[in-house]
């Protein structure tokens, strides 16, 4: 991070304790207690103390509550290095990240305890502990001073988090003070910060969409909202409840939450839509439900945000992500050249959100190039510079020789009047490699093979054009919205009738 940037030398609770100590900093929407700033600071100094004796990197294993927010702080306040894991791993997945991490211990509570005893030896709980061999977390209120934060230097590593690994072995990513503030003030620069705003945060604090909602709310000084977990039904209360002005959802989510008829109230402001990409129909449904979502392309990498279209741009331009984030720099390249407006290649990214590098530098040397960081997915920028991901890299399909970017066949497909969504993936050919195969959804009837196949002959060059095709009520997916490509080829193997010759 640049060091004109400034930023709090102190952690970032400490010094909002400092500046606004009677502001409500957090809420638990489970039991409707409430913090100030000062309240909440107290809390983390009851962690802190331990945290500081154990130093070096620290696992924890807490699905999204309260005590999540207290454990980074306490982490940040001791500048002890926080390794989030995820909760619905199994033991042998956690296992190895342990051991990748190197950690002290692993902080769990009564809900994970079993499963934090079973990948490390010293374990804590920010509950009161029910095995022997876990220790309490915090020491008892009031019996000590609270706790000096520790001098913060913007090259610090605070986390050290692992991707989803849904293009191979899950990689670990140190962020750094640096990367997490310089990420919160990019995003406010895009979604505006009001003094009386009150995020929701229902994802996974193990994953950076729901770490973010709390580093930022402590830096801008509003209210940070926890809620236990996400549900169509009562989540809706909560926003209403608690008077929340924006929450982080990823695409299957604000489905689900307008299949059980949601309408927004006035005081949101903004949904940050991400994880995966929003498909037409639910901008559509969106607009039609006057949600202000704002889709955005992030990656854990660039600690959350990279771009982010405003709710204007997602009803103007259907299926951009906006333009990137002020001091985030993203670049089009194919094979090590900058490519021009319109032009597709693989994304790029470099600026002071980023990640210093993996925590395996071989990763790290294979990832980051002359233009920065190549994250893989496919893209292009438009002549307004906003930004639009067509896919991934490792999705491309080469048929005798040509490339074929699953993407673009997609934009065609479904730019078909009588087809609702599609899917494009690669299917093994004997004489040319690999055939491009699409899996369709119909708008209401199913249209003829023969019209679907005579609409692509007008608009994609022949080594484009699906050869084999298959009908589906809906487009197989993963938890998190993305098309499920392995599930798209079972499908076509098995249903997908194969159409024109190359």
């Amino acid at each position: 991070m640049d060091d004109a940037v400034e930023f709090p030398r102190r952690d970032l609770l400490a010094h909002r304790e400092r500046t606004t100590p009677e502001a409500i900093g957090l809420i638990d929407a489970k039991t409707g207690e409430k913090w100030t700033y000062r309240e909440y600071s107290r809390r983390v100094d009851r962690l802190a103390l331990t945290l500081s004796a154990l130093g070096g990197r620290v696992g924890v294993v807490l699905d999204t509550r309260p005590a999540a927010a207290t454990v980074f702080f306490a982490a940040m306040r001791t500048g002890t290095t926080l390794v989030p894991l995820s909760v619905r791993e199994t033991v042998p997945e956690l296992t190895g990240k342990v051991d990748r991490t190197g950690l002290e211990a692993v902080i769990c509570d009564r809900e994970t305890e079993g499963l934090a005893l079973e990948v490390a030896d010293t374990v804590y709980s920010v509950d009161e502990p029910d095995d022997g061999r876990v220790d309490a977390l915090a020491r008892e209120e009031g019996s000590d001073r609270p706790v000096d934060p520790v001098a913060l230097e913007s090259g610090d590593t605070q986390l050290v988090m692992f991707t989803s690994g849904t293009a191979g072995e899950p990689k670990a990513v140190p962020l750094t003070v640096g990367n997490l503030v310089a990420s919160a003030t990019a995003s406010a620069f895009r979604l505006g910060v009001d003094p009386d705003d009150r995020w929701l945060c229902c994802l996974p604090t193990y994953h950076m969409g729901g770490l973010a909602p709390i580093v930022r709310s402590a830096l801008y000084g509003t209210t940070v909202v926890v809620q236990r977990a996400f549900d169509p039904e009562d989540t809706p209360r909560v926003l209403t409840a608690y008077g929340v002005t924006g929450v982080s959802l990823v695409p299957t989510m604000c489905t689900r939450l307008l299949e059980a008829g949601w309408s927004p109230d006035d005081a949101l402001r903004f949904v940050l839509l991400g994880g995966a990409p929003a498909s037409e129909e639910l901008l559509e449904a969106c607009r039609e439900a006057s949600v202000p979502v704002c889709p955005t392309y992030g990656m854990t990498e660039a600690a959350s945000q990279i771009a982010t279209a405003t709710p204007e741009e997602a009803v103007s331009s259907p299926g951009t992500v906006g333009s990137p984030l002020v001091g985030t720099e993203v670049t089009i390249v194919e094979e090590r050249k900058e490519l021009g407006a319109g032009e597709t290649g693989e994304i790029v990214v470099s600026g002071p959100t980023v990640t210093p590098g993996y925590l395996d530098e071989g990763v790290s040397e294979r990832a980051f190039g002359d233009f920065g960081l190549h994250t893989g997915d496919v893209g292009y920028r438009d002549e307004a510079g906003r930004l639009w991901v067509t896919g991934r890299l490792s999705d491309r399909i080469v048929t005798g020789g040509e490339n074929v970017d699953p993407g673009e066949v997609t934009a065609v497909l479904c730019s078909h009047p009588d087809l609702e969504a599609a899917a494009v993936v690669g299917l093994p050919d004997p004489e040319w490699g690999e055939r491009v195969g699409a899996l369709v959804v119909p708008e209401g009837d199913r249209p003829a093979l023969e019209d679907v196949l005579g609409y692509c002959v007008e608009r994609l060059a022949g080594f484009k054009r699906p050869k084999t095709v298959g009908f589906a009520g809906e487009l197989p997916r993963t938890a998190s919205g993305t098309v499920d490509r392995e599930a798209v080829r079972e499908r076509l193997d098995l249903e997908g009738v194969d159409g024109t010759d190359r």
